[in-house]
C-alpha cells in the first residue's frame, strides 16, 4: 500500500517572500505526485523590514480566501488542497497579533514559528543575523529557544514549526559549520515537553531536500517523550520545491521509530501510516 504524500509548509505570492500564485503552486504538487498540499502562508506579528518592532494592525484574511478559491478551480485534477497560516513571532507583540488571529481558527492549519530575534537583537531575522561568533551564535539560539517556549505557552496553532530553524542560516557563515542544539538541549527538550503538555504538533522540516529541521536526535527525543503527532513540510516558496524532500522526510520518521505522520482537517489531526 502506498504512502499518502502530503506537504504541509507551502508558501504562494501571498507571502512577501513568496514567487508564484497558489493555483501555480497546487499544479506544482500535482507534479510533484503529491496527493496533498496545505497553503501556509505569512502571518507575521510585526514586520519584517521594520527593525523597530512595528506591530501587525490587520491581515486579509478575505484575499487569502480568493486565493484559495481560485486554486481549487483545477477540481479533481489537483491533489487534495487545505488552507493554512504560519504564524511567526507572536511572541514579540501579542498583545496585538493575537486578537487577530480570530480569523485563523476557520482554517485546516496553523504553524507556530519563530524567525526573529528579540529587540535586543535588533529584531534580526535569521535569514541575514550574522553572529561573528561560536558564543555569539550560542547567545541566539538560548534567546531562540526562549522564544519558542513563548510561543508554546501563547499557544493559537496547531504545530511548532521548523524546531532548529537558526541552523538553516547559521551554519553557512565560517567557523559556525559545527553549531548545534548541544548549548541549549536542557532549553529545547522543555520546549518539547511543553507542546505534549498542550497537545500540538511539531513539524519535520524537510528544507526543500536540503538539512532535515529537526535532525534525528530531535526527532527521537519527542518520540521518546511521548510525541506522536508529527507533520511534513518542504518551506517551498517556489514551484520547482514543492514536495521535494518529503518522500526522505518519511524515511527518517521511519528510521526514528515513528508509524505515523499528520495532516489537518479544520485544525483537527489526521493519523497516516508511514
Amino acid at each position: 500500500m502506498s504512502v499518502c504524500l502530503a506537504d504541509y509548509h507551502v508558501h504562494s505570492n501571498m507571502s512577501d517572500d513568496g514567487t508564484a500564485s497558489m493555483r501555480d503552486m497546487a499544479r506544482a504538487a500535482k507534479a510533484a505526485g503529491l496527493d496533498e498540499v496545505c497553503f501556509t502562508d505569512h502571518f507575521e506579528a510585526i514586520h519584517w523590514t521594520d527593525r523597530r518592532g512595528s506591530a501587525r494592525k490587520s491581515f486579509d484574511y478575505a484575499r487569502l480566501h480568493r486565493a484559495f478559491a481560485e486554486a481549487r478551480e483545477g477540481g479533481g485534477e489537483l491533489p487534495e488542497l487545505k488552507l493554512g497560516l504560519e504564524i511567526g513571532d507572536v511572541y514579540l507583540t501579542p498583545e496585538t497579533a493575537l486578537p487577530l488571529l480570530k480569523g485563523a481558527e476557520e482554517l485546516d492549519f496553523t504553524i507556530g514559528s519563530v524567525h526573529m530575534l528579540p529587540e535586543q537583537y535588533g529584531f534580526a531575522d535569521f535569514s541575514t543575523d550574522r553572529p561573528g561568533s561560536l558564543p555569539a551564535a550560542e547567545d541566539r539560539l538560548r534567546a531562540y529557544v526562549k522564544a519558542l517556549d513563548e510561543t508554546v505557552a501563547l499557544g493559537g496553532f496547531t504545530v511548532l514549526g521548523h524546531l532548529t530553524l537558526p541552523l538553516r542560516y547559521y551554519k553557512r557563515i565560517p567557523g559556525l559549520e559545527d553549531l548545534s542544539f548541544d548549548a541549549v538541549r536542557d532549553e529545547t527538550e522543555a520546549v518539547l515537553s511543553a507542546a505534549i503538555d498542550r497537545g500540538l504538533a511539531i513539524e519535520l522540516n524537510v528544507n526543500r531536500g536540503g538539512e532535515m529541521l529537526p535532525d534525528s536526535f530531535w526527532l527521537k527525543r519527542y518520540r521518546e517523550k511521548g510525541g506522536e503527532r508529527i507533520t511534513l513540510g518542504s518551506d517551498a516558496h517556489r514551484t520547482s520545491d514543492v514536495g521535494r524532500g518529503i518522500r526522505e522526510g518519511q524515511a527518517l520518521l521511519r528510521a526514528c521509530g515513528f508509524k505515523y505522520f499528520c495532516t489537518y482537517s479544520r485544525q483537527e489531526a489526521i493519523f497516516h501510516k508511514l
